[in-house]
């Protein structure tokens, strides 16, 4: 029986490739520890969305493979099909069923029948959206819409409480979206989702990544000061990586008090590198300007420890896969990607062209501010009173 549908894999290989893949596995490393190519592996997993196939299974009441050739071996010796019946334990009525849509008593084959009926157990189920056109409609708007499948599901519920054929499960509409035979929602859909994948992602993977993204000694943003949250003093800053193409990166650093930008070229993502950049950045600032960082769990920081010794600041890291608890410098990228859209060679920008991409930023009235800049408000913070 073969899992996955393709004549290409034995049902060990499909079997291997499913758990390979739940387990987080990439398609490089199932690729080569099945002995197949990449584009074989995607494949077979494109085709299913990524989602574990169910397994065909038959009714307990159906017939199975011995029966049939117990039932074969009585036609031979001309036995009534009462008498088969009674030796296998089944009605008289199942058996003349089996015989006569396999054939008769003449042409029945045992093998060729109970291939026939595991052929008609694999037939798929018509999908819920597919049988019900106005619930259909109603997810493929709201997913227009950008609305997530949990959200749809929700919705409806809330919507159309009395009326259950308006109620889908987000996993229903998750799968209706990957899963190519079902082809009920459009293509174009996938883009909506905010991951805009094209398949299902395991678990497995996520926790794998968070893993392999650990920083030794990394401390924790759970332990950074009750002063840097409320944002009453000027000092502490967010920072983050933008990425653009052939592996070009720019450092983003943003102040939490005024949301001052300051943007540092770098010469690649090694953190040896990004560190140095930092640091040289950081000297050009007036003295207590800079007395806390807080980064994501990126490996460009890896090196945190060089960075605190040269500079005296204390570094802190998110927990794994929340970039909200840099909310300031998130925001700050995404105002950034009007100047450097995804798919730009950031390697072509001078630190003069970065510094003038700043100033813009900083001399920008923001909401956040009462509409002051974000210069003018840095300036006034650290004036000296009196």
């Amino acid at each position: 029986m073969t899992i996955s549908g393709s004549r290409r894999l034995s049902a060990s290989d499909c079997l291997a490739l499913w758990e390979r893949w739940k387990a987080g596995q990439t398609f490089a490393e199932i690729s080569l520890a099945l002995g197949h190519g990449r584009g074989l592996v995607y494949s077979v997993l494109r085709r299913c969305g990524g989602i574990y196939p169910r397994v065909r299974c038959l009714r307990a009441s159906s017939l199975r493979l011995l029966e049939r050739e117990e039932i074969s071996r009585g036609l031979a010796a001309s036995l009534s099909y009462g008498v088969i019946a009674r030796g296998l334990g089944r009605s008289k009525s199942t058996i003349s069923r089996e015989v006569s849509r396999n054939g008769g008593r003449i042409r029945y084959r045992a093998t060729e029948a109970d291939a026939r009926n595991w052929r008609e157990a694999s037939r798929p189920k018509p999908c819920l959206l597919a049988c019900r056109p106005a619930l259909c409609a109603a997810v493929a708007a709201k997913l227009a819409a950008r609305w997530s499948p949990g959200q749809i599901s929700a919705w409806l519920k809330a919507e159309y409480p009395a009326d259950k054929a308006m109620h889908v499960s987000p996993e229903t509409i998750y799968k209706s979206l990957f899963i190519q035979a079902r082809g009920v929602l459009k293509k174009e859909l996938l883009a909506s989702l905010r991951s805009r994948r094209s398949m299902r992602r395991p678990r497995a993977r996520a926790v794998r990544r968070s893993l392999q993204g650990q920083i030794v000694d990394a401390v924790s943003i759970r332990e950074r000061p009750a002063e840097v949250e409320d944002r009453a003093v000027p000092g502490h800053w967010e920072g983050d990586l933008i990425s653009g193409k052939a592996n070009t990166h720019i450092a983003t650093l943003v102040e939490r008090h005024s949301r001052f930008v300051m943007l540092v070229r770098l010469p690649s993502r090694q953190s040896e590198a990004v560190v140095h950049a930092l640091i040289e950045q950081v000297r050009r600032l007036p003295e207590g300007l800079m007395t806390s960082l807080t980064w994501d769990r990126g490996k460009e920081m890896a090196d945190h420890k060089s960075f605190k010794v040269a500079t005296d600041v204390a570094v802190y890291f998110c927990d794994p896969q929340s970039p909200w608890q840099r909310g300031t410098n998130e925001n700050t990228n995404g105002l950034l990607r009007q100047y450097f859209p995804k798919g730009t060679d950031l390697s072509v920008f001078s630190q003069q062209d970065l510094d003038q991409v700043a100033n813009q930023l900083n001399t920008r009235p923001r909401m956040t501010l009462g509409y002051k800049t974000p210069a003018y408000v840095l300036a006034h913070a650290v004036a000296p009173t009196g």
